[in-house]
């Protein structure tokens, strides 16, 4: 089985919706990542640029209110000029470094811009685990005063976000998936009705309903399937025509044939006219074995069913045995069913002598099986024998080769019914047939 190629180092998966998800989800994905990050920055520029300015103004009016103050009132105001990024220290303060990386250079020309040249300021970071800084100036009577900062994130992320981008990554998903629902079912729709199609089956009809491109593609696939039932009509036809007229001229030479004087000319030429005429008549059973669905289903009891049919062998000498019945009563169509384990056995008893019959119901099927203990047939072509005219013997006697007729007619009536024919071989030698039907 082929797998996924990868793509630049990507391996895409096999699927045609998984691969249009993951497209759509990533570029949904990227576009809100893009959106996001362009409004947090626009956000962050802005609450930056009103920081700036609300230290700018906080910070001078502070210092006139302390400079103003007489010395022995200013401690109390302190805690009162205090903010969260910063507050005001009477004091020398701590020692620090003048070298300032470009944030804190920043912060510093801000707070000299606030200051002015009235009051000669030094600003120096202190050294630590956190971002800190001190701006050391004099006021007019000469007392030190330092200014203690803490820069803090311009905009602080809130705790409800992530929940939020949570929501969105979610919403995203959901939204991708259900349109690739939209745009890939009515594809595995059509996938669907083309996989299984059969004309001669009372299977439902594509919907045609839908977009306009959807309506049109399973619009034309009915029709589609409707030439071809009507194309398979028509062979029917033609071969039933055939059939026909084969009829009357393959009699008028068996009359002649018999009428003529015995000798082995006569007896090989009545033997091939026989051979032609079964010909013609498999030929049609095959064709019309297709339309098996003429029939109206009924309900019949199984066991009688079973019963009635290996008591006609019987009577003719065949032995057929039933070795396990089941009991109870099933909906199929009883005369395509009877034709194809007619062809079953025969097929056994064709090239094994003798036909088993069992019955098991298993849970909401029944198993019909004819065993036999013939050669069996090679796992590899267990296929090939229903197809038609295929023949394992492949002399041309018609006694052990047969028309390659028999199990094809069995397939084709299987499926008319709704039923599954399967053939493997038998543990110890043989074979076995099973018909699994539906119930």
């Amino acid at each position: 089985m082929a797998t996924a190629a990868p793509i630049k180092g990507i391996h895409w998966p096999r699927t045609l919706r998984a691969r249009l998800f993951i497209i759509l989800l990533a570029g949904l994905a990227m576009a809100h990542a893009m959106s996001f990050a362009v409004l947090f920055s626009e956000r962050y520029l802005a609450a930056r640029s009103v920081m700036f300015n609300t230290l700018e103004t906080d910070v001078a009016t502070s210092i006139a209110i302390l400079d103003r103050l007489p010395a022995a009132e200013r401690a109390a105001w302190l805690h009162r000029l205090a903010r969260g990024s910063y507050r005001f220290v009477l004091g020398p303060g701590l020692p620090g470094n003048p070298e300032l990386e470009p944030a804190d250079a920043e912060v510093a020309s801000k707070i000299q811009a606030a200051i002015g040249a009235k009051y000669p300021i030094k600003v120096e970071s202190i050294p630590g685990a956190a971002r800190h800084l001190q701006a050391h100036l004099r006021l007019s009577d000469g007392e030190p005063l330092t200014i203690d900062v803490t820069p803090r994130g311009v905009m602080p992320v809130a705790d409800w976000l992530p929940y939020v981008l949570v929501a969105q990554l979610f919403l995203l998903v959901l939204c991708s998936w259900f349109a690739m629902r939209q745009a890939i079912r009515p594809l595995a729709n059509l996938a669907r009705a083309a996989d299984t199609l059969d004309p001669n089956s009372n299977t439902p009809r594509l919907s045609e309903t839908g977009p306009t491109e959807v309506a049109y593609a399973a619009t034309a696939f009915n029709a589609m399937r409707d030439r071809i039932a009507q194309y398979l009509e028509e062979r029917v036809q033609i071969l039933a025509a055939i059939s026909h007229d084969l009829q009357t001229p393959i009699t008028r030479m068996k009359l002649r044939a018999e009428m003529a004087e015995d000798s082995i000319d006569r007896d090989k030429l009545v033997q091939d006219l026989g051979e032609v005429e079964r010909l013609v008549k498999e030929g049609v059973a095959y064709a019309r074995s297709a339309h098996g669905n003429h029939e109206q289903a009924s309900r019949i009891d199984l066991a009688s069913f079973i019963e009635s049919l290996a008591y006609d062998y019987q009577d003719t000498g065949k032995a057929v045995t039933i070795e396990e019945l089941g009991d109870g009563a099933i909906v199929t169509r009883p005369h395509a069913l009877r034709r194809i384990l007619t062809n079953l056995i025969d097929n056994a008893l064709k090239f094994a002598g003798s036909a088993e019959i069992e019955v098991q119901r298993q849970e909401s099927a029944v198993f019909i099986r004819v065993l036999d203990r013939g050669p069996g047939i090679p796992n590899s072509q267990l296929q090939a024998v229903l197809q038609p005219f295929f023949r394992l013997e492949q002399s041309r006697n018609r006694d052990t080769g047969g028309t390659g007729l028999g199990l094809a007619i069995a397939q084709q009536l299987a499926t008319a019914i709704g039923a599954t024919l399967t053939l493997r071989n038998r543990v110890g030698g043989g074979l076995v047939a099973e018909i699994a039907l539906r119930q």
